[in-house]
């Protein structure tokens, strides 16, 4: 590459790098949306704060999933199997700290709610993370 296309090339793919977390957080948003109504209406049905977190983190996970695949990472002919394992265990890794953290802090007198909410940013640091640099480090 010529010298002096050098630093366009580093430019483009700063912003590249930056429309695909601006996707991943719009993303990981909906996927919140969802995960926190269905931890509300579980909540709200009566039950446990840390089972109400895994059915909500669930939910918001296949959202997630099929957000993810079509406009955040570029699968190009679709995901591949090892993808499609490593997002199921980065999930793993992030519904393992919001349960964690709702657990414990709802025990210590935390509403659920605010709990959960406690998480989200931890997770979605976490998950971004394995994602970006392992699942689809490639992409």
């Amino acid at each position: 590459m010529p010298e002096r296309l050098r630093p366009l090339s580093i430019m483009l793919r700063a912003l590249i790098a930056r429309l695909m977390f601006a996707r991943y957080l719009l993303a990981s948003i909906c996927a919140l949306a969802g995960d926190m109504a269905l931890f509300l209406a579980l909540d709200r049905l009566g039950i446990a704060p840390m089972l109400a977190a895994f059915g909500g983190y669930a939910g918001g996970l296949l959202l997630h999933w099929m957000l993810s695949i079509r406009f955040v990472f570029d699968t190009g002919a679709g995901p591949t199997h090892a993808q499609r394992a490593g997002f199921v265990a980065s999930a793993l890794v992030g519904m393992g700290i919001a349960v964690a953290l709702v657990g414990s802090l709802s025990a210590i007198g935390m509403a659920p709610a605010i709990a959960k909410l406690a998480s989200v940013p931890v997770g979605f640091l976490c998950v971004y993370a394995i994602r970006k640099y392992g699942v689809f480090a490639r992409a």
